[in-house]
């Protein structure tokens, strides 16, 4: 269509919500697009729009979108629609096609015409806006019908698969945070690599792929000194290959005649089984692998050849979980090819193999093993076999072939007990068995190597059989159930006092000899001691209360601005305390105008209260009384009116109340006897200051949604005393 050659899409710019938002209880990008012209071109005034992004992306198919059926998008683009609802579902799409995980997206209008607001999930803030920088390509060149969709959309997923990889968790740690996630459990990335805490505070455990915040150092070590594990081993009655480290290839040949050939040759400390050779029977054999497998490693290991296959079974929480076997590859000569180029015609166009950690099969190669191979049956890479001649390529690899249920128990008690003594709570055992179903000791079977974060991606998407659910296993072994992975956190939100109640809380808290975490306005601080002082609550102050391995509970204060460009720090909260609403406090910078925009902000305090958990609500407020039918546990609201109707029909229900009163305060529920506190000297109104005792009401609910003990509370009341430096309506 040429009068839209000369069109484009501008970013106008981007934010990045990392926590629970006015949109989702997941992190999103909001990026703000001026479409320009475009605007005067919906998608069914184009010709042919239709049909190129169909033939594009067939998968849009399954976009329910207003329609909630499958084709729904697609009927919408058909009917006509704007490219910011184009470009969120291209961006989806992509991210989905490229394994890349999300699913929510919306497209609103924004302040002016021809510019909108797009938000789509992301786990990653750079791989998102680049799908979405790609989805504004895409439609480009499906508008202007000037390139081939379906190349450019394979060339797209290619390179959104790789910055994927390597800015995305990897599989096997992902899949450990996955299942852990669909418990409930939150994650918080802690580097750029795989480092992952689960839970918060005190309750946290750490991983990193396999590896967990409990796995020794010494047992690390142990696994990979491969002559020391077997010497342990076989000290605890498990079966090991006999053999010995030696320091020369004269030496290596020597040791293989005392042990018997045939032999394996590998170093004492490498992996990935890299520099190790199997099944070597001629001095030429064992003195050439030797100087391979020095190189690999600070020392090498003969040792007696077991027959029959690699398997690899992955022990958590000394249970057998999971079993792989290897393959042995082979090629069969046409009396054309020569070996290498077979290698790439019968063996690598196997879909399954590839360099990615997404590939159940590693691509085959012409390594040192491999030539060793190929001059046993007197053939090189450039040999061309006869017709129908087996040449055999690799005796053991890719450990990928799902074996689980074939396990026989006395393997898997073996196995068990090897992960034990090296000291391992999570470990890859490698043995060699002709038939896993059968007790190692009846075919002469062995274990051969004991490791330490060991790779999960074999029992995930194994080459053939079921997949395992291993990161379920290891998620279960963490956090065993009724394990608690929580701290009790409480959010507080409001246009006044947020300040000062999230300082009463914190100090509540205390009293029950708990190490709080308290960031507020104020700054971050741990127990009594100030960490950093602030004349704002931030998201990086509220996240770093959940970091800390020490904190028991945690008070978090966030104010509106926060919440609308940051997002909340936590995904779920005990307690959500909200004192109150401005609808006036608009925010023209980010087109939030009108009462009903603010109400989207703060409900989402509301919104991720456990069904556990408590909403604390300001009775005397009605928009914040319309939270209460968003929150997912008990509603406690607060009032000054003792005759307010909001409260005592609550309470008629079932529910509890706080009724504040310039002298007393008065805790009110069907279940539990009336209770009152006096309104200390310090908290009563003035002047300059009538909310205190409304403050203290809204700090004294909390504490009993917390089951803080009522004695404590008084106390705490009595005791309270608030730093002069910030005003305390704040």
């Amino acid at each position: 269509m040429p009068q839209l050659l000369d069109k484009t899409i501008e970013i106008l710019s981007v934010k990045h919500l990392r926590g629970p938002n006015m949109w989702t209880y997941h992190p999103v990008i909001e990026v703000w697009l001026d479409i320009g012209d475009l605007e005067d071109y919906p998608s069914n005034l184009i010709p042919g729009f239709y049909e190129r992004l169909v033939k594009a992306l067939p998968s849009l198919q399954e976009h329910r979108c207003s329609y909630g059926e499958a084709g729904g998008f697609l009927k919408r683009v058909e009917e006509g629609t704007w490219p910011a609802h184009i470009l969120e579902h291209l961006t989806l799409e992509l991210q989905n096609l490229a394994g890349i995980p999300g699913g929510f997206g919306k497209a609103r209008d924004g302040d002016r015409r021809g510019v909108y607001k797009v938000m789509v999930s992301a786990i990653n803030e750079e791989v998102t806006l680049t799908a979405l920088k790609y989805a504004r390509d895409l439609y480009l060149a499906l508008a202007q019908d000037n390139k081939d969709p379906v190349a450019l959309v394979k060339t797209i997923i290619e390179e959104l698969r790789d910055l994927g990889d390597d800015l995305l968790l990897g599989p096997s740690t992902a899949c450990i945070v996955n299942a852990a996630e669909e418990r409930g459990i939150p994650s918080i990335r802690l580097s750029e690599g795989n480092l992952v805490q689960l839970g918060y505070g005190a309750n946290q455990r750490r991983i990193w792929t396999a590896e967990t915040d409990q796995t020794s150092a010494i047992a690390e070590t142990i696994s990979r000194d491969k002559d020391l594990t077997k010497s342990l081993l076989s000290s605890a009655g498990v079966p090991t290959p006999e053999g010995r480290t030696v320091t020369s290839p004269d030496d290596a040949w020597e040791a293989a005649q005392d042990i018997g050939l045939p032999v394996v040759v590998k170093p004492i400390d490498g992996n990935h089984g890299r520099g190790v050779f199997i099944n070597l029977y001629t001095q030429q054999e064992i003195e050439a692998a030797y100087a391979v497998a020095i190189d690999e490693g600070s020392e090498v290991l003969v040792e007696r050849h077991i027959i029959g296959d690699e398997h690899r079974l992955l022990v958590v929480g000394n249970k057998v979980v999971a079993a792989a076997k290897g393959e042995t590859v082979w090629i069969t000569g046409d009396g054309k090819h020569t070996v290498l180029e077979l290698i790439q015609i019968q063996i690598n166009s196997d879909p399954r193999r590839g360099k990615t950690e997404e590939c159940p099969l590693n691509p085959v190669r012409i390594d040192s093993a491999v030539e060793l191979e190929l001059a046993r049956q007197k053939l090189t890479g450039v040999s061309i076999p006869s017709v129908d001649q087996k040449v055999l390529i690799q005796s053991n690899g890719n450990v990928a072939f799902d074996v689980t249920d074939l396990v026989h128990p006395e393997v898997a008690s073996q196995v068990a007990l090897a992960a034990r003594v090296v000291g391992l709570e999570i470990a890859g055992v490698d043995l060699v068995a002709q038939d896993i179903s059968r007790p190692l000791e009846e075919q002469n079977a062995a274990i051969v190597e004991v490791n330490a974060g060991p790779g999960l991606l074999m029992h995930l998407k194994p080459a053939s059989g079921k997949p395992q659910p291993v990161g379920k296993e290891i998620a279960n072994h963490l956090f065993p159930p009724g394990t608690d992975f929580r701290i009790p956190v409480v959010g507080i939100c409001g246009a006044r006092g947020k300040t000062p109640v999230a300082e009463m809380i914190a100090h509540f808290l205390r009293l029950t000899n708990l190490y709080v975490g308290l960031s507020c306005s104020k700054g971050l601080f741990f127990g009594h001691r100030s960490i950093q002082k602030s004349n704002a609550a931030n998201w990086e102050n509220a996240r770093r209360t959940l970091l800390n391995r020490a904190v028991q509970a945690a008070v978090i204060e966030n104010n509106n601005l926060s919440m609308l460009i940051e997002g909340l720090a936590y995904d779920r909260c005990q307690v959500g305390v909200v004192l109150n609403v401005d609808p006036t406090a608009n925010f023209p910078q980010y087109a939030i105008y009108d009462e009903d925009q603010v109400f989207s902000i703060m409900r989402t305090q509301v919104d991720v209260v456990l069904p556990t958990g408590v909403a604390v609500l300001n009775a005397d407020d009605p928009m914040v009384v319309n939270m209460a039918e968003l929150c997912d546990g008990e509603v406690i609201f607060f009032t000054q009116d003792s005759s307010s109707s909001i409260a005592q029909e609550h309470l008629k229900n079932g529910g509890r109340i706080v009724i504040i009163g310039n002298q007393q305060i008065i805790l009110k529920s069907n279940k539990h006897d009336q209770k009152s506190i006096p309104v200390p000297r310090h908290f009563e109104p003035n002047a300059s200051a009538p909310w205190r005792p409304m403050n203290l009401g809204a700090a004294i609910a909390a504490a009993w949604a917390l089951d803080i003990p009522f004695n404590v509370i008084e106390a705490g009341a009595e005791t309270f005393v608030s730093d002069a430096s910030v005003p305390a309506g704040a």
